[in-house]
């Protein structure tokens, strides 16, 4: 008779596991503002708006905690969008100083930087509005000049990985050649490359202050009705276009796209495990209804066993303590 129950002894089963987790495959999240004192974002309990300030000592606790890395996200008042989002790609933007000051005081952190306009345009979309027959629509090649421009500025502040994240057509080559042409053909582009239109960013938007003031973002984020051969498209199109390593977004409702696409690319998989998915997990612990620890982590694990080599999550400081702990 059959007994898979002899492999799951306390001895045996860390040896033959094959699923690993480590604080390294985990990035964390970085809600960056200008002043103050931290903000709590009220539907990601224990998520903060950090000030300039303050990243120090949010990057030591990183770096104790053997973290991946970072990535940062810029909050704007709304007073000084635009609708070009110029402060995404200005010199002297708040993701640009803040790159600045954690490679200067903490050359080996990766900081890896989010490359978008939607939080840094007064209408919340994330390219160039324009007004067309049937309404508006965002036009995909100007916007395209802008997102270069947000890579190289990011680029040139330090930025060690620039992650394009507004599904604009042709966003990964545009940037690709921007930073070829300008010196920076060492920084290695993370790709949104397959990014649905969500019912799991709302707190996100709460978070930078990035909902759209009128529409939404059907018309160039994906389906998810669509089949893999949508995914398929996206991620081969960003893998011919120069993209070093391609994400999915969300991460637990597309487990079936994160094994398909690691099955066909050869390189770098990583998975988001947005705002909504930590908001669901998070509530549900605070009402006792789950374990947190042991729901994080089993979410975590299912996504490296599906493909994901990293997994940017809001989780990534407790998830490392738990992980330490066990």
């Amino acid at each position: 008779m059959e007994r898979p129950r002899r492999l799951r002894s306390p001895l045996l089963r860390p040896l033959v596991a094959e699923v690993e987790l480590s604080p390294r495959h985990l990035v964390l999240p970085v809600f960056v503002k200008e002043g103050g004192e931290p903000e709590e974002v009220s539907s990601m309990p224990g998520v903060f708006r950090h000030p300039l300030a303050q990243l120090p000592r949010l990057a030591e606790e990183v770096l104790k905690a053997g973290l991946g890395g970072v990535i940062l996200f810029g909050v704007l008042p709304e007073e000084e969008k635009d609708s070009l989002g110029q402060g995404a790609y200005a010199e002297e933007g708040i993701v640009q100083r803040a790159i600045r000051l954690l490679k200067r005081e903490f050359p080996q952190l990766l900081v890896m930087a989010d490359t978008c306009l939607c939080e840094y345009t007064d209408h919340g979309h994330c390219g160039v509005v324009r007004e067309g027959p049937l309404g508006f629509y965002v036009d995909n090649d100007a916007t395209l000049e802008l997102l270069a421009k947000t890579a190289l500025s990011q680029a040139q502040a330090g930025a060690d990985v620039v992650a394009p994240s507004a599904m604009m057509d042709g966003q990964v080559k545009a940037i690709r050649e921007a930073l070829d042409r300008g010196g920076f053909a060492h920084v290695p582009v993370l790709s949104y490359a397959v990014k649905y239109a969500s019912a799991f960013y709302g707190p996100f938007r709460e978070a930078a202050g990035s909902a759209p003031q009128f529409g939404d973002r059907t018309g160039y984020q994906m389906d998810p009705k669509a089949g893999l051969w949508d995914a398929l498209r996206e991620a081969s199109l960003d893998d011919l276009e120069g993209a070093d390593m391609l994400m999915v977004k969300p991460a637990l409702p597309y487990l079936d796209v994160l094994a398909a696409l690691k099955g066909r690319f050869a390189k770098p998989l990583f998975a988001y495990q947005v705002s909504g998915e930590y908001a669901m997990l998070k509530a549900a612990s605070l009402r006792g209804w789950l374990d947190e620890r042991r729901a994080v982590l089993e979410s975590l694990y299912a996504l490296r066993r599906a493909g994901a080599q990293g997994i940017l999550t809001y989780y990534a400081l407790e998830a490392a303590r738990w992980l330490r702990e066990a």
